[in-house]
Formats: structure tokens, sequence, C-alpha cells
């Protein structure tokens, strides 16, 4: 079993370890729960101990908090270690710093350890330029940590400030005057019926009271009625048990209510805040430091009258004005259950006729007002949301008995008022009483109405309270028929239903539903029968549907429908015009048919018909036409008017039938007619018509160089037909007959006009006669046919001379190609290009002197052509066009350029060249100049890739020209051209077009590294006089060069003595890329500042070195004798804190050794002179010292010093004395002196410091002692305040040190 995260693992062979406790009587998990909620509990009882310590004054004796906790954490983690709970049950090591860590929260809590991030005036800190050397005990003390973890149980407590060499205070105070002050706020206590007892607060100043008597007189007393005056003591522990009670009431209230509060309000304003008792302030004055507060519980009505609060010392408090205060019942008012609201009688209606209620709106209600009178009511009258308040005051009883007034006027006794009100509910709507305070003779104020009045509508019985009255003022409802009346009758088609509707215009929705009553009365003649005797009058009552006012009526028969009576859920209505709607029922149409037959020289030809219609317009009449043995097909004819004609006469022969189906009007749809049957065989008359043509439009007909035109016709009647046409020339007519045409479409061939043919013009024809089978002959006027004819053709032709037709232009600019061309527009050719003669073109041209535009570069030629009437000849001669392009610019490597031409990759490689060298190539130019050469440069990566570095583009006006080399990085330089512009493709309108890849000139050029030489670092090197230039650190990285370019490397080293001006140089091959400072024939000879210079490198490439930065190529070597160190001044004896100078000479930095009480230590010194701080007392003495990182090492014989401690001087032996005095008494203050006789000290009084923490008092005197020679002095004061010491001295040392002298560098 594992003992704890916390505790060392035990091997597997360990028996388990068994709990003290066995788990017979309580399981191991119970034990931890409840071994872990103690400790919860613990530290929760802390921490309210913590806020009363942060909350004590500073100068009111507190409980020894730190103390405490620190003894119950203690034994609270040894119990838990005896009790060897499993998982809790950890080892001692780990038992031990549980109790140190306890300790060190309760000491940063509780004062026992306080935390200074800054030093104060008398710390003795090292100061700017000196280093001195530190132990632990410079921190803390063994003594002031035990003090501080054990807050005095070791050590004893040290006060008077933070310094352990002045400590103690010693406080006097002046008793001051103590008194007490009942109900200190001025409130107003009361009891109600849910509530036992009140309590009444005590106002205390400088009193920590052991007892408290007061009286309680009843309300009303008089020595002749018999009552008796109760007198009532209470001790500490009494209010110490109210005032618990209290506390714990008010966390009951906090809780309920979630009630929260600013955190700058003092306990007792928080409590009193939230204290739901009568009376209570809702805010209290924060109390003073003096200050307490103490309650009475008052359990019954009266007078309290506070006699006397006795103190401690003996003294009874001084009792203010007002000593007593009365409590009285709390105030009440409610209604008078028993009233017409109460017992269901809150719903009232309007007067018949009326807007408002008759005799009854007056409502008499009754209150009882119960507390000391005389009382006042405040209570509200809420009509349909809008409120108004009234106040009702001095209300008491008649028989109320006044006290004598030769007494001393006392407070009445509580008394029940029975007072009647009378309300006067005169407007429509909802009317809500509610009771919404009461106040008595006391000033108690009673709120009633915690919530808001009922809703508008609920006029249940639970809606009445004892607080509040609802009532409800209805109105009459009203009904009457809406858009239907005697003068405006609703209309009733046959066999179907009307739908009447009744609108309620004045009505509540409360009064709802309603139950209205009609009667139905059938229609009657002018004698007062009935005119359908199978309608009989009757009478029922409808209910309006759940949340609506209106309702409908079903009418399925004419006559008069009558409202006769309604009636709500509460009151009665009143019937509005119209309160009749008749019903008139609609007739349905009917129509009078005649016809008469249509006969013509071939026979019959259709029927006329004329139609006189019965009913409401529009009609439709529906008819059936059936030819032969075909389907009857349908058709219908609409009339806006009762009287219409329509004619029918088929277009086509044959046996026909007419018959009228139905009739439909604006009421009725498709009533079926009795209408005529038509029986008749058709013979319609002959008719022709040129195909194509429309309307009156004359048609149009082209002919081109041919002897005749070919026209189309249709006739209609009955075959074969005999047709004339007439064909009208510019200078005579002529008729054509054709005979026995034999179907209804023709197509007939007309010869053209003689003079027409022969010269060209225009001629008409047109349809004279026809005649059908029966030889019934028809003139006809219809339009004809034009025919324009043509004899000369279209022609085609690209304009220019023989060797001018060619125009050169940009690539893919278009170019527009001029033609002549004959006939009427619009033209369209057909042509093709040489490059590609399989595909045929087209383009439509608009004028005779048109351009061809195209975009393509070729030879042209024009194929056919056409215009808007006959196709054309194209004249070869002139057919063709050519189109060239601009040639683009191009650049090629100059033919002299030293380069080997790689055939695999195309590339042209350039010779080796140094870095930094100037370098060109030469290109030439085709084109039109100035040009623009756009080219890309690329350097290879360290990945495989390239990388591109530039894409310049540079302008030159000759066909040759040159650009330069990138050389100003070393590594695989690539170069290709991407582009070439000249005037006629500049590059900034040709962006997009590049050189294809393959055509693109490359260049590759490898650019070689120029070596250098520098140092890593310019850290200064240090040597001893007379040793060899060699590496002392290999792992430092000081001396170091590193080498750029391609090994090996030849490298030239200069050293320079600055004293003597005597230079060394020697060459050295190194074969890496770093090497380290190693001239071992090289002997430092003199001491000072050496200068190591790189004066020159080469490397395997044979380039110039690059020359480097100046102040990378050189470093600096100090050359030093042995080191030394000397005192400012000869002194023996030191003090604690003071400090012992010293001069370095030598070179930084410096490393000393000393000696402290025969301990051995080191320090190193960065710069000189040097300081000590000495922070203990005993032997200090020098015993080395070496430079440049312990080197030249000397012994040092003769610097000791003798340090002693610093004297301490103690008020009350250090404690924190409080002693209070009455005037006239004094006080002994005692001082302390530590140290070697003899003393001078100081000491000062200062002001009382009220608050905890905060800064000390004014300083009122101050007084210096001198020759001192015993360890212990004393003085008397009869004056209040605070007496310190703020300064000792004895024989070697004082406290506070004087500030030592600032050393400052010294500069040769």
């Amino acid at each position: 079993m594992s003992s704890g995260h916390a505790g060392p693992s035990t091997p597997s062979s360990t028996p388990p370890v068994t709990p003290l406790i066995a788990e017979r009587f309580i399981d191991i998990p119970s034990q931890r729960l409840y071994a872990l909620s103690f400790a919860l509990l613990i530290q929760a009882v802390k921490i309210i101990d913590f806020f009363q310590y942060l909350l004590s004054s500073e100068g009111s004796p507190t409980p020894h908090y730190g103390k405490k906790w620190l003894l119950v954490d203690l034994l609270f983690c040894v119990i838990l270690s005896r009790l060897r709970i499993p998982r809790l049950n950890y080892a001692n090591t780990v038992v031990v710093l549980q109790i140190l860590s306890l300790a060190l929260v309760d000491g940063l809590l509780f004062g026992g350890i306080r935390l200074h991030i800054f030093a104060d005036s008398s710390s003795h800190s090292s100061r700017d330029g000196h280093v001195g050397f530190h132990s632990p005990l410079d921190i803390l003390s063994l003594s002031s940590v035990l003090s501080f973890l054990t807050f005095g149980i070791v050590t004893s407590e040290s006060y008077g400030g933070k310094d352990s060499h002045l400590a103690g205070q010693h406080t006097v105070r002046m008793s001051p005057i103590s008194t007490a002050q009942l109900n200190p706020y001025s409130q107003r206590f009361c009891m109600d019926s849910s509530s036992t007892n009140v309590l009444v607060p005590v106002l205390l100043n400088n009193s920590n009271p052991i007892s408290l008597r007061y009286t309680i007189t009843p309300l009303g007393y008089l020595e002749s009625s018999g009552g008796k005056i109760e007198s009532v003591t209470l001790s500490a522990r009494d209010l110490k048990a109210i005032e618990n009670a209290r506390l714990e009431q008010l966390q009951v209230a906090k809780t309920s209510k979630q009630e929260y509060f600013d955190d700058d309000v003092d306990d007792y304003d928080d409590e009193y805040a939230a204290d739901d008792s009568h009376g209570a302030h809702p805010s209290l004055p924060r109390l003073q430091k003096t200050q307490s507060l103490v309650h009475i519980r008052v359990s019954k009505p009266g007078t309290i009258h506070l006699h006397d609060v006795n103190d401690p010392s003996g003294v009874d408090a001084r009792i203010s004005y007002p000593s007593e205060v009365t409590v009285a019942p709390c105030p009440s008012a409610q209604f008078v259950d028993g009233d017409a609201l109460t017992r269901g009688d809150n719903v009232k209606c309007a007067a018949t006729g009326l807007n408002t209620l008759d005799e009854e709106k007056d409502v008499r209600l009754t209150l009882s007002i119960y507390g000391v009178p005389p009382l006042t009511l405040k209570w509200f009258k809420e009509v349909n949301g809008r409120r108004e308040y009234f106040v009702v005051e001095g209300i008491e009883t008649e028989q109320l008995s006044r006290p004598d007034t030769s007494t001393p006027l006392q407070t009445s006794p509580p008394q029940e008022v029975r007072v009647p009100l009378t309300v006067s509910a005169e407007a429509f709507g909802v009317h809500t009483y509610v009771l919404e305070s009461v106040t008595d003779a006391l000033g108690n104020l009673e709120t009633l109405s915690t919530r808001a009045p009922a809703k508008i509508g609920d006029l249940s019985l639970e809606s009445n309270t004892k607080i509040s009255r609802s009532l409800r003022v209805l109105h009459r409802p009203t009904m009457a028929f809406k858009g239907c009346g005697p003068q405006k009758p609703s209309s009733l088609r046959i066999g179907s239903n009307v739908s009447l509707v009744i609108d309620s215009q004045d009505s509540d929705d409360l009064d709802s539903p309603w139950d209205v009553k009609v009667r139905y009365q059938p229609p009657t003649d002018e004698f007062g029968k009935s005119v359908n005797k199978r309608l009989r009058p009757w009478q029922q009552t409808i209910h309006t549907q759940p949340g609506r006012r209106d309702l409908t009526v079903t009418a399925d028969s004419p006559g008069d429908y009558t409202i006769v009576d309604i009636r709500g859920k509460y009151c009665e209505g009143d019937v509005l015009s119209p309160e009749t709607c008749t019903v008139v029922e609609l007739p349905k149409p009917a129509a009078e048919i005649e016809w008469k037959r249509i006969h013509e020289c071939s026979g019959d030809t259709g029927v006329a018909v004329s139609l006189i219609l019965h009913g409401t317009p529009p009609f439709h009449v529906y008819y059936q036409i059936q030819r032969d043995k075909e389907p009857a097909r349908e058709r219908v004819k609409t009339f806006h008017n009762s009287r219409g004609e329509m004619t029918l006469q088929p277009s086509q022969s044959g046996h026909y039938v007419y018959s009228f189906s139905h009739l439909s009007d604006a009421n009725y749809n498709k009533v079926e007619l009795q209408g005529p049957t038509i029986d008749q065989i058709v013979h319609p008359l002959a008719s022709a018509s040129f195909a194509g043509s429309s309307g009156r439009d004359r048609m149009v007909i082209n002919s081109c160089s041919e002897n005749s035109v070919e026209v189309e016709v249709n006739l209609g009647g009955l075959g074969p037909w005999n047709l004339n046409l007439q064909l009208v020339g510019p200078q005579k007519s002529e008729t054509l007959p054709f005979s026995g045409i034999d179907t209804a479409q023709r197509k007939l061939r007309v010869a053209v006009p003689k003079d027409v043919n022969r010269e060209g013009g225009s001629f008409e024809i047109n349809i004279v006669s026809v005649e059908d089978s029966s030889g019934c002959k028809r003139t006809l006027s219809v339009p004809g046919v034009t025919v324009n004819v043509r004899k000369v053709k279209p022609t085609a032709k690209f304009y220019g001379k023989e060797g001018q037709r060619r125009v050169v232009t940009l690539e893919n600019e278009q170019a527009s190609l001029p033609t002549r061309l004959t006939g009427d527009g619009p033209w369209q050719i057909k042509y093709r290009v040489s490059e590609h003669p399989e595909r045929i073109l087209s383009a439509q041209l608009g004028s005779p002197n048109d351009h061809l535009r195209v975009k393509k570069k070729g030879l042209y030629e024009i194929l056919e052509v056409s215009d808007s009437q006959c196709p054309g000849t194209v004249i070869s001669q002139e057919s063709t066009y050519e189109v060239d392009w601009v040639p683009r610019p191009s650049a090629t490597i100059s033919p002299n350029t030293v380069a080997v031409y790689e055939p695999y990759n195309g590339t042209y490689i350039l010779p080796a060249i140094c870095e930094g060298t100037s370098g060109h190539v030469d290109f030439d130019l085709t084109g039109r100049p100035p040009f623009q050469i756009m080219y890309n440069i690329a350097r290879s990566s360290d990945s495989g890739g390239t990388r591109l570095l530039d894409q310049p583009t540079f302008n030159s006006i000759q066909p040759r020209t040159r650009f330069q080399l990138h050389t100003s990085e070393p590594g695989r330089i690539y170069y290709e051209v991407k582009q070439v512009g000249d005037s006629a493709y500049p590059l900034s309108k040709h962006k997009g077009v590049v050189i294809p890849r393959s055509d693109r000139p490359l260049l590759e050029q490898e650019v070689l590294m120029r070596p250098s030489a520098r140092f890593t670092s310019f850290n200064r090197l240090s040597y001893c006089l007379h040793e060899s230039f060699v590496p002392q650190d290999k792992g430092s990285g000081d001396g170091v060069v590193v080498l750029q370019g391609t090994p090996p490397f030849q490298l030239t080293i200069s050293v320079q003595n600055l004293a003597s001006s005597e230079r060394f140089t020697e060459t050295v091959t190194v074969q890496d890329t770093t090497w380290r400072l190693d001239l071992p024939g090289y002997d430092f000879k003199s001491v000072g500042q050496h200068q190591v210079s790189i004066e020159t490198v080469r490397d395997a490439s044979h380039c110039e070195q690059k020359l480097p930065d100046p102040r990378e190529r050189s470093i600096w070597v100090d050359v030093a004798e042995s080191a030394a160190i000397v005192p400012f001044d000869r002194r023996e004896h030191l003090c604690v804190g003071e400090v012992a100078q010293f001069q370095l000479e030598g070179i930084p930095p410096w490393t000393i050794g000393y000696r402290v009480n025969g301990k051995a230590y080191t320090q190193e010194a960065k710069q000189s002179p040097f300081a000590f701080a000495q922070q203990q007392p005993g032997e200090f003495k020098i015993t080395s010292i070496a430079q440049q990182q312990k080197m030249c090492k000397s012994v040092v014989t003769d610097l000791s010093y003798t340090v002693h401690p610093l004297p301490s001087a103690q008020v009350g032996h250090g404690n924190r004395i409080f002693q209070d005095i009455h005037e006239g008494d004094q006080a002994e203050i005692k001082f302390t002196l530590i140290g070697e006789p003899p003393f001078t000290f100081t000491y000062q009084r200062s002001e009382l410091n009220t608050r905890k923490g905060g800064k000390p008092g004014k300083v009122l005197e101050t007084h210096t002692v001198s020759a001192v020679t015993t360890t212990e002095y004393s003085i008397f004061s009869a004056l209040e305040g605070v007496w310190t010491v703020t300064f000792i001295s004895d024989r070697y040392c004082r406290y506070p040190p004087t500030q030592p002298d600032r050393v400052l560098d010294q500069k040769s």
C-alpha cells in the first residue's frame, strides 16, 4: 500500500501501516474525510481571525493570533502523523516541512514576518562602486527567524519599527470619558404580527459594559390604570448572546434576500442595511474606533428608558439625550369582508341608452385600521391603468380618552378604527382600489401594497385581497347587420345560401359570449300573403364564438331577417339600425333566339342569328358547330348588352349542324339553354389570294435575268377553279387566264413583259376574279405582287494597282483591305487566305467602298459575291490582297564573345571571374531602335535550385549593345533574355509577349569568392609578462580567426608592442576555415598593450583578398605584472556595516582572497577602487589578490581589522507597551542600552497613531542623553504619546551608522 504521493515509497516486503483507529470502528475513507474536513475547518477559522486582526486598531490590545495558530497547526500535524491514516501518513521530513510551511503562512498573516521590497535609511547594503561579501546572516539572523516563526515563544518579539537595534516603544494614553446613547440613529421601532421581538441599538463610546439597566413603561400608562413599569438588567453575557442571535438572523436574511452591499461600509452598517426588522435605517454612518454597538431585545410594546451602563473601571457611562424610545405595535389597514365586491357583485353594466351608470355607480366599502392614533392612510384608485392617490389623516376613534393634561403626555394605546369608504365607478373599464401604506402617531410607516394590483379583467374572488378591491364597469353590447339593410338587400342564388354578418359596435370582451335572437319572415305580396308557401317564419338564438365580436347567419331562403334581442354574460344589449336584412332571390338567365339563312349564288353560305338575353350582363352564349361526320366543336360568344347578333358562315363547304347549349351571366354559370338546332348544307363563295401576303401590304419578288417568274396562289370554295391575273407594266397591262386549277394551292408561271425584260424594271401581278365549279364568278380585290427585274449583276474587287495591293501591320493588329462593290447592298462576299486555302470565310459589307477587316497575315482572295437581290461576279485580276507583319526584334550573343556553347541545354558558359570584378557581354540586336531588353539574373541555391536575384531592363539605341555581369556575390550566376522590344513592339504595350524558352539566349558564369579573414570577437586577451603567445583557454571564443574562401589559406599576422613600437610578423598556412592565435615563437617582453593584426590572406583561387572592416582585423592583448591591493586608510577597528576601501593595481578583473573569523572566502572585483561592507563582528583579513581571471596572484600579509558589533537600545525591553493613565498620573519609560559604555542615545515622543499600519504620528519632542555608563535608564512623564529611541552610540560604534563617502573612479 502506498503511503501517499508526498511520502517516501516503501518496499513491497514492508508490511502495510495500520491506522491508529481500527477499521472496525471507522473505515479508512471516513477517517480521511474527517481529517480533511477538520483541516478545512481550521483554515476557515484562521481566515476569520485574520480579518479580525486586520480590523483591530494599532493601539488596542489584540489576541496573540500568531502564537495560537502556530500551536494549533503544530498539534494538528503531529496528531495527523500519529493517526497513521493511509494516504495521509507522511514521512517525518515531510511533516517537518508541513509545520514550517504553516508557520511561515501564520507569520505572514499575523505580523510575525514582514516583507520589505526597498531598504530604509538605516539599511547598510552595498553602495555603487562597492562590492562587499554577504553571508546568510545578513538577511535573517537565527534569532529573528525563530522569533518570527514562534511569535515570541522562543525569543521575544521586538517592536518599535523595522530595526532590531532600536526596538520597542512605550505608548501613554489618557483614558477618555465613557458615554452611552439609546437609539443613536433616531430609528422608529414597531412590532408586527410575524415578529416576537425588536432589537433597539445602544451606541457605546470608550466603554466595555459589564451590565446595562433599562425600564419598560406600557403604552398609555397612568398611575391610576394599574399598569406596572418593568425594570430589566442585562449582563455582558446577555448582551453577547443578543448580538450572536442578531448576527445569525442577519445571515439568514442575507441568504434569503440575496442582497449585496458595497465593500466600503462598516460591519454594523452592513448589518443594518440588510436588517428586515421594522424601523431599520437604510444607511448608517461608520463607527469610530472607540465606538461599539450593543442591542436591547424588546418583546412587548412600551416606552424604553435607558438608566445606567456600568464599565469594568467602576465608572458609569454618561447617558446621552434622548434616553428613551417607544416601541408600539406596527400599524395595519385592510378591507372588511362582506361588502358587495367580495360577494361576487363586482361587475356593473351601463344603463339602457346611456353611456354611464345609473344610481348604482356608488360602491360602499369598509376599512379596518389599527395602530397608535391618530393614523394616516395612503391609498390609490387605478382606472384602466391610470392611478390617482389619496391621503386620509387624523384617523382615530371618537371615544378615545386623552390623558390628563396635568400629567406628562404619554403615548396612547393602539386602537382599531373602522372607516367607511364610498367610491364612484363613473368610467368604463377596470376600477382597482389598493391600500398602499399606513402611518401611526409615532411615525411608524407600514407599506401594505408590495406587489402590483390584479391584472385588468381579473375579476375572480382571489383578486379581492385584504388590501385591494376590483370592480369592472361594462358597456351595453350593441349589434346590427353589416353590409345589408332594407335599402341594400343581399342577393341569393337559387339552390345556394348567403352569409349575413351581424357585427358588434360597442362591447367588452369580458361580457362575451353573446346570445343574439334572430327572427325570419318569408316574402309576401301586396296583400300580405306568403309568396312561397313552402317557406315558414322562424325565430332562433345564435351564440358568438369565443374571442369574436361578430357572428354569421346562413340564409338559404329569401325574406327578411331581423335582430330581436341581445344578451351578454353580464349585460343586456341594444339593437342598432339596420336591424333587418332583406334577402332577394336572383332569377336564372334566359334567351330568345331567332335565325335566318344566308344565300349566295353558290347556295347557302351560313346563318344570321339574333338574340334577346334576360339576366345580369355580361352574357356568355355557348354553341356547337358540327361539319359532316366530324366531332362537334364548342364555341362561346360574349355579349355586354341584352341584345346581340352573330353570323355563322363557315369557310369550307359541307353539311353543318348549329346548336345553342348553355347561357351564363354575372350570377349563374352555364345554365342549360333550350335553343334551336339549325341544319344546313353550306357552299362557300370562291376566293383567291397570293401565298405569303398578309394584310394590305403587297409582296415583293426579285428576278435576276429570268424571262418568267413563279407566284403561288391559295384558292377557296368548291373546285376546280378558273383564275384571271392582271399584269400591270410601266406602259401597258394585260390579263392572263388560268383554268382547270384543281388544287387549293398552285404555283403559276408568269412571263415577264417584254419591255421590262429588255430594259429591267418592275411590274405588278394582281388577281382580278375567280370562278368555282358551280360557275359562280366572283370579282376580288386582294393585295397583289410587285416583281423587280434586274438585268445587271453585282461585282466585287480589291482596290489598288497591281503591285500596290499590300499592307504591313504589327503582329495581330487589324488591317482594313479596301474593296469596290457594285449592285444593291448589303453584299455578302466569300474569301480565303493562302495559308489555309481549304477554309472559306464570309463577311457582310454595307457600302460600295467598304473595307474587309482581317487580323492574320497572308494573301487574301475574293471567291464569290452577292448583293441583296442577285449573285454577282468577282473581277479575277483584282481579287487578291497581301497582308504582312512587321518582324519582332531579336537578340543574339555577339560572335566575338569568349564563351563555350553547351548544346545539351543551349547555354553559353562564360569564363570564371573573381567576386567584384567588372565583366560584360555583347549582344547583336535586330529591329527598329531604340531597343528595350528585359532579362533574368538568377543564382544557384544551396538546395540545388536557383533563386531569382533581379529582372532588370536596359535600353539601347545601337544594334550592338553591352550589359554588365552580376559579380557582387559569389556563386553560379545564370542570365536569360526574356523579352526584347523596339519602337514597333515596345515592352510597355507587349508585356505578355515573351520569347519562347527554346529561343531565349542563355548564359552561365561562376563568380569566385574573394578570400577574407576576421576575428570572431573583440574581447581583450590577457597575458603575464614573459609568457609565450599560445592559446590559454581552448574552449573560449577569444582570439579565433574566421577565414572565407577556398582552402588552403596563407595568413600573415603581425604583433605590435605599443610601448616600444616593435613589430613581429609571421605567415602561417591554414587548412581549415577557422584558426586560433598560436605564435609560440613570440614572447611578451614588456608590460602594456599589444595589438595583433591580420595583414594579408590568400586562398587557392588566387583572387585578391576582400578588405574587411578595420575593427574586425585586430584585437588587443594586455600584458601585466603581479596584482596589488592598497588600503585607503590604516584603521584597526571597524563597525558592522562600515565600509573598508582599497585601491587595486593591475588589470581587471581581480580575484581577492580574505578570511572572516578564520573562514576563507574569495570575491571578484571588476573596477578600482573596491570596498568591503562589514556584515558581522570578528576578525577580517585580506590574504591574496590575483588579476585577469585569477592570473598573476600575489600574497597579502599585512591587512587585518577588528570588526565590532553595532550598539542597540530598547524601550520597554524591546516590547510594545501600552499604558493608560488618568490626569495627574505619571508613567515610567525604561531604556535598555546594549554595547560597550559610555553610551549616548536620543529618544523622542510622537503623537498617537489611531490606524493600524498607518504612518507614524507627528514628532512632538526630541532629547539626547550623553555619558551614560549603565545599561538601564528611566524617565517619568505625564504626557500622552509614543516614546521611541532614534539613535545610540557606544565606545566604538554608533547606530544608525554614518553613510560612507562614495568612492569615485580615479583616472590617471
